[in-house]
């Protein structure tokens, strides 16, 4: 067994890095692994030693200006169809809840209140919401006070190798959580957020907040705690079923989105989201892929996969299941699939000193998402910059995206 001793997405934090030990297989198994190696071999790095003549091969036929579709809207539809063939099978709707009509992202989901509490100019709720007939899942909703209805945005929780908690990244934990959920929350929102949690920010400007647990993290996680050396091995699992465990986080964030516009306090044509790190990506995914948003901002996840998946630099792990769909590079890269928000306003923040997505391959991300923004008139709405900041969230992007969304929202 490959034995992952960070994962990519990790912001390095002494006490973190010290809980990761219980993630990884025995010691003495590792030792014996590691002391046996073979002079020839094929994988290096957690790459095939062929990468680079495998990324040659990849010429992204269904991205714009590839596709000899030269209807935009009729492109888009194509390539977002394309992305949902690689996501593999949604999750079945709740039971009898479905509209004949409607395809699975337009039933009416049914939520549950578990606590509530009054906030310096907002309520706080935890919920739980029937996304499928498999599940429930849990989420946080922040309500302003006053008469709505109001703008909402999904917040979307990192990945951080930290799977102990999901929505309680984003949202302050309610006092129903245990002690443990609270400490953690905050020494989470120290080392991401510069101790703000982003969705109470936007909540006390107005706002209507949702974030809800990803699959794998928080109170979806597993029975055993929280290892991160079995996220992959349950995401194999999960593809014997015929799914794909990455495409669910997509779709319950589709769905979440869903709920979020049916609830009365929220104005369903002010919609945004955002997030950082993994949350970024399922930021702009969630653009891409859901109409009910309009409004997009991302911080810390671009590149391309020339970039991303190649032996340029100095890597532990390139790629990995959380952003995984069978099939879907051979089909588009990640910057065609984002533009596939386009166009919409969007921002994206990327920092030069993040070790995870160097320089050069968010600077083609961008020049490429550009491209089809320009080619819609729409160059405008689309803001790509590059901070002086690390892997992080801090208080000024933070800031940079609420501006973002009062402009757009």
């Amino acid at each position: 067994m490959t034995v992952l001793l960070l994962f990519s997405y990790l912001v390095p934090r002494t006490s973190y890095l010290e809980s990761f030990t219980s993630y990884l297989v025995p010691r003495t198994s590792y030792l014996e692994v590691n002391a046996q190696k073979r002079t020839k071999f094929e994988f290096k790095r957690n790459l095939p030693v062929y990468a680079d003549s495998l990324i040659k091969d990849l010429t992204f036929p269904m991205a714009w200006g590839n596709s000899p579709i030269k209807d935009f809207d009729a492109w888009r539809q194509a390539a977002r169809q394309k992305v949902f063939d690689c996501m593999l099978m949604p999750p079945p709707a709740p039971p009898k809840e479905q509209n004949a009509a409607a395809n699975f992202s337009l039933f009416t989901l049914h939520s549950s209140l578990l606590f509530e509490e009054q906030r310096d100019g907002y309520t706080a709720r935890k919920i739980e919401i029937r996304l499928s007939r498999y599940y429930t899942v849990p989420a946080y909703v922040l309500i302003p006070d006053g008469k709505g209805p109001f703008p909402a945005v999904n917040v979307l929780h990192d990945h951080g190798a930290h799977l102990f908690i999901g929505k309680e990244k984003m949202i302050r934990p309610l006092a129903c959580e245990d002690s443990t959920v609270i400490k953690d929350a905050d020494e989470w929102a120290a080392q991401l957020y510069e101790g703000q949690f982003f969705g109470d920010y936007l909540a006390r400007h107005g706002y209507v907040v949702f974030s809800a647990d990803a699959p794998m993290w928080g109170e979806r996680g597993q029975e055993e705690g929280p290892r991160r050396d079995r996220y992959d091995m349950i995401a194999g699992n999960m593809m014997m079923y015929g799914i794909d465990l990455s495409a669910y986080m997509t779709y319950d964030d589709i769905s979440g989105t869903e709920f979020l516009a049916q609830m009365p306090e929220v104005d369903p044509k002010r919609i945004g989201c955002t997030g950082c790190s993994m949350g970024a990506y399922r930021a702009w995914m969630l653009s891409a892929l859901s109409d009910r948003i309009k409004v997009g901002a991302a911080i810390c996840w671009l590149t391309t996969t020339d970039d991303q998946m190649s032996f340029k630099y100095k890597r532990t792990e390139n790629g990995g299941f959380a952003n995984c769909f069978p099939g879907l590079r051979r089909w588009l890269d990640y910057p065609h699939v984002a533009s596939l928000a386009c166009p919409k306003p969007m921002l994206f923040i990327n920092g030069s000193q993040d070790k995870l997505f160097p320089v050069p391959g968010v600077e083609k991300a961008f020049a490429i998402m550009h491209d089809v923004w320009r080619s819609q008139g729409a160059d405008d709405k689309l803001e790509t910059e590059l901070w002086d900041i690390p892997h992080s969230c801090p208080l000024k992007a933070q800031e940079r995206v609420l501006q973002f969304f009062k402009k757009h929202l």
